[in-house]
């Protein structure tokens, strides 16, 4: 059974991977093929973020009876970072290298901190809570990416 941690964190590790590669890309010059790499990424965190908020959290919350919390903290920092895409397609429209590398440096600490929460608290407490539901969520999940 899919479980919403196998899910997420396979979601988590495929985001990374795009946004390696654009930061790879712009750091070598490439602004072409690095923008379509950062919007692919900005557009598969977006969804991500979606996913969470439109689906998982709400379920979460309905169990749990409140939506204070931990799913109250991922979405402010949900917030955090959709500002940080936003300064960073400034600068990718800009062609502005050393301000995209820099806010893409401040964005990995920020998301890594933010996964690190998600995949070792907030994903097994979802999978213990939602149990089969949850996994039904996480199985619709992995058909849409």
């Amino acid at each position: 059974m899919t479980t919403v941690s196998t899910a997420m964190t396979a979601d988590h590790r495929r985001c990374d991977e795009i946004f390696s590669r654009a930061e790879e890309l712009v750091s070598s010059g490439n602004w072409p093929d690095g923008e379509e790499r950062f919007l692919a990424f900005r557009d598969a965190m977006l969804t991500h973020f979606s996913m969470e908020e439109d689906r998982l959290f709400p379920a979460f919350e309905q169990h749990m009876g409140h939506t204070m919390g931990p799913t109250q903290v991922m979405r402010m920092e949900h917030i955090q970072m959709r500002q940080l895409f936003s300064d960073m397609e400034q600068a990718v429209e800009a062609r502005d290298d050393a301000q995209y590398l820099g806010l893409s440096e401040t964005l990995m600490m920020i998301m890594q901190q933010h996964n690190m929460k998600e995949e070792r608290m907030l994903y097994p407490m979802m999978d213990q809570t939602l149990g089969k539901a949850g996994g039904e969520i996480a199985q619709l999940i992995t058909r849409q990416e």
